[in-house]
């Protein structure tokens, strides 16, 4: 269970500038801290520029349902669920859902209730693998009739996991929609914190996207926007109608 820390405490570590370093190192320190990161008292690891470009899309594509596969601590949905929340209040769309995935489904619920004791108003949370063939159609019969969802992948940054997910969740995007599948960074090796990380995202993305399934969407590189993030040939469009 994440520990609450105090307001003035809810703060990554700096990341110091400095002009005179490469990009890769900074780059890199980048990384490290993300994971250091909190989100209303609860711990979320995004960079502040993806969930910027995140912010655009939800608008944008006026989803009002997230599906993310891979929960951690839950951080990342509440910050979706309130990104959602704000919507609805200004009108762009009419009601908001989380649906978050992970194989330790009591440790996320535990999270979000020390976080936000109404969460399962807004949230839903479902203890699966990501690579079980049932999943998306136990997902399906959660979403409210019509829902347009944005999807993010975050799990375990492998090809099959990868690939699974894209199989089996493409399905839910709507003409114009979203899918992004994160941490592409896993497969540039200047990047790379540590050897123990997987390997596959980018090699997923792509022959997936050659496939017959995946001819419908286009990888969005421009929508790397701000210079630094983690997924790397991660943010997929359906092509619209």
């Amino acid at each position: 269970m994440s520990q609450a820390r105090a307001p003035q405490e809810l703060l990554p570590p700096p990341v110091s500038a400095d002009l005179h370093q490469n990009l890769r190192s900074y780059w890199r320190e980048r990384l490290q801290v993300h994971e250091l990161d909190w989100y209303a008292g609860t711990p979320i690891s995004k960079f502040p520029e993806d969930l910027r470009v995140y912010e655009h899309l939800l608008w944008s594509s006026a989803c009002d349902a997230v599906i993310e596969i891979g929960s951690l601590h839950g951080g990342s949905a509440l910050w979706f669920r309130d990104r959602l929340l704000a919507n609805v209040r200004y009108g762009r769309i009419a009601r908001a859902h989380v649906i978050t995935i992970d194989l330790n489904a009591e440790h996320v619920r535990s999270s979000l209730s020390h976080a936000d004791p109404t969460w399962e108003q807004t949230i839903t949370v479902v203890e699966a693998d990501a690579r079980d063939p049932a999943l998306p159609g136990r997902v399906a019969g959660l979403l409210a009739p019509g829902a347009r969802v944005f999807l993010v992948e975050d799990s375990a940054h492998d090809y099959e996991t990868t690939t699974a997910a894209l199989r089996g969740f493409a399905r839910f995007v709507p003409p114009g929609g979203f899918f992004v599948v994160e941490d592409g960074c896993v497969d540039v090796d200047a990047l790379r914190i540590e050897p123990s990380w997987p390997r596959g995202v980018q090699p997923a993305i792509e022959d997936w996207l050659a496939s017959s399934e995946g001819r419908g969407f286009r990888a969005r590189r421009d929508l790397e926007r701000y210079g630094v993030t983690c997924h790397i040939g991660g943010f997929l469009q359906r092509i619209p109608t």
